[in-house]
């Protein structure tokens, strides 16, 4: 399995690590600042470098028995297993996603639905809720504006699954459920906005998603809204 060093610090913008495979044009790593694919939230992209060499990477994936796999660019020669390389992130784009992701949890604790399904890019992110009212724009914009100006801090940790299985009421996403397996799930708390199990990258505080805007409202469904977000700056 490769070490998750994201998970305790989404501000990690390089670390050392070691080839453990080769798989086709993937790598993977003992360890990793690499955020893998999953939750809605695109796989990082970045660059290796090791001695008599340098690779970018242009995806990063989950593989088999927990490895994740560090996608290198057509024609890119793979450093050799045993290998310590240098991982570096595209920040700019890897902090849009936090400020994005951030942001989504802000918008699901404002309009208190269940919801169906979402995505992120670094462009445009959205979150479908099931439900049949009217989103009326204007104020969810504002409320959304002041959960950023009010800076509250954000923070994960870990619980139990059968602490979860207690508190059903955590899950809101309706057609994913959290990945169970090994014993404990990871809670985002947005400190007197919202709590729920997510395994994506966060800011420190709400402050530093900066401005937001409610964009498109799309209908898809008698009960499902898609709301969108982008980030004006």
């Amino acid at each position: 399995m490769t070490e998750e060093l994201f998970r305790e610090d989404s501000y990690l913008r390089e670390c050392d690590a070691t080839v453990t495979a080769v798989v086709d044009n993937a790598v993977s790593l003992d360890r990793t600042i690499f955020y893998p694919l999953g939750g809605g939230q695109p796989g990082d992209t970045g660059a290796l470098s090791w001695d008599d060499g340098q690779a970018r990477v242009v995806d990063t994936r989950y593989g088999d028995g927990g490895a994740i796999l560090h996608v290198l660019e057509e024609g890119a020669a793979a450093p050799a297993e045993g290998t310590v390389v240098n991982c570096t992130l595209d920040w700019d784009r890897r902090y849009r996603h936090m400020r994005m992701h951030t942001a989504m949890h802000l918008l699901g604790s404002v309009l208190q639905y269940g919801v169906t399904g979402g995505n992120i890019s670094a462009e445009k992110s959205r979150l479908d809720f099931d439900m049949e009212d009217t989103v009326d724009k204007e104020a969810v914009g504002e409320a959304l504006a002041r959960l950023v100006v009010e800076d509250h801090a954000v923070s994960c940790r870990w619980i139990t699954e059968e602490e979860l299985d207690a508190q059903p009421e955590l899950v809101r996403t309706m057609s994913v459920q959290p990945p169970r397996g090994k014993g404990s799930v990871r809670l985002l708390e947005i400190e007197g906005v919202d709590l729920q199990p997510c395994g994506g990258t966060h800011l420190k505080s709400t402050g530093e998603v900066g401005a937001v805007r409610i964009g498109k409202v799309e209908k898809k469904g008698r009960r499902n809204r898609r709301v969108n977000i982008h980030l004006d700056d």
